[in-house]
């Protein structure tokens, strides 16, 4: 039989080398296929090593990246996940959204929620009241084309149901990808257009649980300040108007919003209440806003804030150039490091703004019907939570409350727990201050912050944290720690903590860092251990060639123990006693070394070079050009987010 590799025949050397060549071609043969797995990307893909501006001590873990939600208009939803830092009684994930529809979650993590806030050096600050607590948090820049997430410019959502499938698919790769989270309790959460976004989600996931196999625990939904009922938004702004002194009845400008007002009630009344967005009741507010400028203030003091109006901003802005974190945030996400760091693709063009007019132009949701209509649905399976800050105006409480008010829900109407008997308001102090009032009824709560503006989490972080754990039902009585003051009607209830504190898990973190260290050794990806597993085959194909060849010649081990078949291995061991019998004895051991068979048998695949080529080949595919941002984006000061 021809022997093209020259292995010994007729001998069990021989037999050994055939069989080591056969699993060398095996392994060959599998090392292409799992490079170009490679591309299927996998938690570590995600891991965040560093990140610029970080507080000094241990980072926080986290993963940041996009997943593909549209495979033919090249969609992708880029998300940003935080671990939480202490477990209470169950493992809990909250999923925070912001609104828009175009405007990045990122607002949500660098200015609310988030375990950082950015100060003007452009450093990390750790945010004392941070939802990730006791929670695992999800931030996602959602619908596709917002923030970091990208889309075809000609591919943008139109409807709230396709915003909704969309995330379904982003959910089931994600919990593919970090399975260890499939199974936590699942809370959404968000603020502004997201109360459209958050029910449209909620319904598509019960929806989902229905047939599948693994079921995705939703326990509860929070909307702050959320655009829901569109009626009730729209003919709040009057109202809140006189009750805030921002008009004076029988004025000329009170007569002007009045006037828009009717336009706006003609429409609703001819239909038009069937719709998210409404044009002619959008000139409500912008009329409101025309009328209460001041011209002969300072520039940047002229126009109503819509978003904090004890606040005032220019009159192109009126509320765009507001929260002033903004400065700091923008230049921060816009860093090239800071964008490595998180794992966005330079091919991509994801550049980051905070609205995206774009998006924004396209969500019109002309054929989706208003979240509200879903409410009664969800109630009877899941809890709902809205809050409102009160100095808010685009997505004002009294709005909030009215539309609680006509909602009809689990065998009563609003707030009734009896026939004509109303849930009572209950008085919430927060270490000793007046913080809000809460109310209660059929898996409904209420929450108005005191002094808030349309973000209550950028204003009270710590606030909002104690409201979270408490509908969460996170109880410190079980876990320990040291309690907030927080009463509502005087009443402690749950035991709630917020900010860091030590607690009954702190004695088990440092095992499970050591734990999660380990681990972290351990997290490979495919590729890299296919190439760990051939270079170990052809090493021992390569001795096994050296020593059929130098038994021939009268050789016998490079390595001194062979001789006594291994007997004294653990009498020398590997370290520097071993190393010293080594060097005494007579063998050659730079003959092993001389055989070429040994440097032709590793593939130069498997080397840094060849991987380096790999990856360069990679990078350097030609991708169709990608756009998140027209160039026909409306800026700022043309459009008016929620």
């Amino acid at each position: 039989m021809h022997n093209p590799l020259g292995w010994p025949s007729g001998s069990r050397a021989g037999n050994s080398m055939r069989a080591f060549t056969f699993a060398l071609l095996a392994s060959a043969a599998w090392l292409p296929a799992a490079w170009a797995a490679d591309k299927e990307k996998t938690a570590a893909d995600y891991f965040v090593h560093s990140l610029p501006g970080a507080p000094a001590g241990p980072l926080l873990k986290m993963h940041a990246g996009h997943v593909e939600v549209n495979a033919e208009h090249h969609g992708n939803l880029f998300f940003w996940h935080y671990q939480n830092r202490h477990i209470a009684n169950r493992q809990r994930t909250v999923i925070w959204l912001n609104g828009g529809p175009g405007c990045s979650s990122m607002d949500g993590a660098m200015m609310e929620i988030g375990p950082y806030r950015i100060t003007p050096d452009q450093k990390l600050t750790y945010n004392n009241g941070s939802w990730d607590e006791f929670a695992n948090l999800l931030f996602v820049d959602n619908p596709v084309g917002t923030g970091f997430s990208y889309v075809d410019t000609d591919s943008y959502l139109h409807e709230l149901d396709e915003m909704a499938d969309q995330f379904i698919i982003f959910l089931e790769k994600w919990f593919t990808l970090f399975p260890e989270y499939m199974y936590d309790d699942i809370y959404i959460a968000g603020e502004s257009y997201a109360g459209q976004h958050i029910p449209y989600i909620a319904e598509a996931i019960l929806k989902r649980n229905k047939d599948a196999k693994a079921k995705w625990a939703l326990k509860g939904l929070l909307i702050g300040n959320g655009w829901i009922s569109p009626v009730d938004h729209y003919l709040s702004y009057l109202p809140f108007a006189y009750k805030n002194n921002l008009l004076r009845s029988g004025t000329d400008a009170a007569k002007k919003v009045e006037a828009a007002q009717s336009v706006c009630i003609k429409t609703l009344d001819a239909g038009g209440a069937a719709h998210v967005d409404i044009g002619d009741c959008e000139e409500v507010l912008s009329t409101l806003l025309a009328v209460t400028q001041d011209k002969s203030a300072d520039k940047e003091q002229q126009c109503l804030n819509m978003y904090d109006i004890r606040l005032r901003d220019t009159n192109e802005a009126c509320g765009m150039n507001w929260p002033p974190d903004l400065e700091q945030v923008t230049p921060y996400l816009r860093r090239e490091d800071v964008k490595q760091a998180i794992h966005i693709d330079p091919a991509k063009r994801t550049g980051w703004q905070e609205c995206s007019g774009s998006v924004s132009l396209n969500f019109k949701a002309r054929n989706s019907k208003p979240s509200i209509e879903l409410l009664p649905s969800l109630l009877k399976e899941i809890p709902i939570l809205l809050f409102s800050g009160d100095k808010d105006l685009i997505c004002n409480h009294m709005g909030t409350e009215d539309l609680i008010n006509s909602l009809s829900f689990n065998g009563g109407k609003g707030f009734e727990i009896n026939p004509g008997e109303i849930a009572p308001r209950r008085d919430w102090t927060f270490e000793g201050e007046p913080a809000g009032i809460y109310q209660e009824a059929r898996n409904l709560t209420y929450v108005k912050f005191y002094n808030s503006s349309h973000m209550v989490p950028f204003d009270y972080p710590r606030r909002t944290r104690d409201m979270l754990d408490r509908f969460m039902n996170v109880d410190l009585s079980s876990i320990g720690g040291k309690p907030v003051d927080s009463k509502i009607d005087g009443e402690k209830g749950p035991l709630t903590s917020v900010g860091s504190h030590p607690n009954s898990t702190a004695a088990e973190e440092e095992q499970e860092q050591a734990l999660s260290d380990a681990t972290w050794k351990a997290y490979y990806k495919s590729g890299e251990v296919a190439l760990v597993v051939v270079a170990s085959l052809a090493c021992i194909g390569g001795y096994l060639v050296w020593r059929e060849r130098r038994r021939k010649a009268g050789y016998q081990s490079i390595f001194p123990w062979a001789k006594d078949n291994g007997s004294s291995i653990m009498s020398r061991g590997m370290g520097l006693e071993g190393f010293r019998s080594r060097s005494n004895t007579d063998r050659d051991m730079e003959a092993a070394y001389e055989e070429h068979e040994l440097v032709d048998s590793v593939s130069s695949e498997g080397s840094d070079s060849g991987r380096a080529k790999r990856n360069q080949g990679a990078g350097n595919v030609e991708r169709e050009a990608f756009s998140l941002m027209d160039s026909d984006d409306e800026s700022d000061s043309e459009k008016r987010r929620r």
